[in-house]
Order: C-alpha cells, then sequence, then structure tokens
C-alpha cells in the first residue's frame, strides 16, 4: 500500500475523523528529515519523514512531545501518530501557523518555560527512554545525582563520541574530574526541560501563543534550556524577564552556563565538525583554572 495511503489511514484512526488527502507541500524540515504539509482541505498536518531505521527516533520525538504537552503548561505541536508506512518511518502532528511575535509573547514564553521547569519527577534526572539530540544518540537512564548524570551521560558520551571522529581535547580528563567542584553547591531539581532549546526551536503563533519545537525530553537541571537559549544568539530580552519574574536563576548561572553549553559544542562537532572542536577546548579552557 502507498505511503499517502497508508498516513491517511493513520491519521483517520488516530484522530476518529476521516482523512482524505487532497494536497502535500514540501517544506523545510531541517538537515535530516524530509518534511510536508499534509491536508484534506479542512485540516492540515506537519509531516516528518525519514527511512525506517529511524523510527525510533520519531517514537522519542512523539513521546516527549507528548510528556511537555501533557504537562499544560506550554504549547507544543500536539502528535498524532508515528510509525511506518511503506518502508519510511514517519511522524505526524498538528500543524500550527507561526507569527513574528512581540515583546508580550516572547515575555509570556518565558512565563511559560518557567512553569514547564516546575514538573519534577520522583525518578530523578533522566527520562523512560533514550533519544536523540540532532541525530546524535542521547542517553537518558535515570540517576540520583546531578553531577554523575550530567558528567557522565552527557559529557563523556558525548566526548566518546568526538574521539571517533578524530576530536582532540587535552584538558578532558582534567575537566570530567572537576564537573563536582564546578556544580558544588548547587543541588537543581529534575525539571522537565526541552533539552535543545536554540532560537530554531522556539516560536510564537499567528496569534501570539509562544511554542516551543523538536524537543531532546528529559528530566534535568532547568539551566541547561537558559543556558542553550543564550548559545546561538540569545532570545529576546523580554524572555528573559518573564522567566526571571516567574522562577529566578540560582546563583552561579553564569559559570554553570559554559558548563552546560560545553555539551552541545562537542555535539555540534559530532554532527559537523569544523571549529567547533576549537570552540569546545576555549570553552574547557574557560572553565578550568
Amino acid at each position: 500500500m502507498q505511503m499517502w495511503t497508508i498516513l491517511a489511514e493513520q491519521i483517520a484512526n488516530a484522530t476518529g475523523e476521516r482523512f482524505q488527502l487532497c494536497d502535500r507541500t514540501a517544506i523545510g524540515g531541517g538537515c535530516i528529515n524530509q518534511a510536508y504539509r499534509i491536508s484534506d482541505g479542512q485540516r492540515s498536518y506537519f509531516l516528518k519523514v525519514n527511512q525506517a531505521s529511524q523510527l525510533a527516533m520519531f517514537e522519542a520525538e512523539a513521546l516527549g512531545l507528548k510528556e511537555i504537552y501533557d504537562s499544560h503548561t506550554i504549547r507544543v505541536p500536539k502528535p498524532i501518530c508515528w510509525g511506518i508506512a511503506d518502508s519510511s518511518a514517519y511522524i505526524v502532528m498538528e500543524w500550527l501557523d507561526f507569527g513574528s511575535g512581540n515583546q508580550d509573547s516572547w515575555y509570556q514564553m518565558g512565563q511559560n518555560l518557567a512553569a514547564m521547569h516546575r514538573v519534577t519527577n520522583p525518578k530523578g534526572f533522566g527520562w523512560d527512554r533514550n533519544n536523540t539530540i540532532g541525530d546524535t544518540p542521547q542517553q537518558n537512564p535515570w540517576t540520583q545525582d546531578w553531577v554523575d548524570f550530567y558528567r557522565e551521560q552527557r559529557l563523556r558520551y558525548q566526548f566518546s563520541l568526538a574521539h571517533r571522529r578524530g576530536g582532540h581535547f587535552p584538558r578532558e580528563d582534567e575537566l570530567l574530574s572537576a564537573v563536582p567542584a564546578l556544580l558544588c553547591g548547587h543541588d537543581p531539581a529534575p525539571a522537565l526541560v526541552h533539552g535543545d532549546l536554540w532560537s530554531g526551536n522556539a516560536s510564537v503563533t499567528q496569534a501570539g501563543e509562544p511554542v516551543i519545537l523538536d524537543p531532546a525530553t528529559y528530566y534535568g537541571d532547568r539551566e541547561v534550556d537558559i543556558a542553550m537559549s543564550e548559545l546561538f544568539g540569545r532570545f529576546p530580552t523580554p524572555f528573559y524577564q518573564g522567566y526571571d519574574a516567574a522562577y529566578p536563576l540560582d546563583e552561579g548561572y553564569a559559570q554553570r552556563k559554559t558548563l552546560y553549553n560545553l555539551y552541545h559544542i562537542i555535539n555540534h562537532f559530532n554532527l559537523f565538525g569544523g571549529g567547533y572542536g576549537s570552540q569546545a577546548n576555549r570553552m574547557i579552557d574557560q572553565l578550568l583554572p
């Protein structure tokens, strides 16, 4: 059966409403997936497609979106269905029309993200399944201690991948040994985090409602989201004002920000190579005496 027929049937099964696909338009889907807007003339959905081997990635994305959606704190595209159609993996989610937003929208974005970060988990740090950051595997075993989780499942894991790409980090062992000292006195709650919160994954609907997209969901230190929001060009200032008014950051965030963003820079080296390795080494030097 053709992929498009299967998709129409799966959407109908998931929504309980007949769906006869009459229009599909290819749109930007990043560097990993093919993406489409699909419609029956009345309802539209956002579709991402990849090789069947990538089904686990879509499953984790769908469940991550659902975790945030079910928190009733900040808008995410609602996942509709996901699976295999004609040898391709897919995920379908609600279609959202985006606008440019304004200061009030970004202030509310900060407020809503703060509300999401107040959602915690008694299991500790991690998540019920592994997922991906970009298309890099992200390990999420439940761990009670944040220092152990961040050092082992975030930094050490990325360093191990980087070695296979020829990465060279002369002070890697020194940094890993210093993580407890760098996080000394900081005792974060295991907060529901987006995990990949750069500007490309945050937007505003035409009605002005804040939305976050493409999560790499887990429970971690809430500061990882705020740190990444500053990594590739800061979010608009009202975002930070709204967040701080609802849930002020702890003392020492400025130092931890570099430590947390190191994870993403090493991951970018693993994804894209180039100068990210040198940037990682500069960040390591900045963190160590």
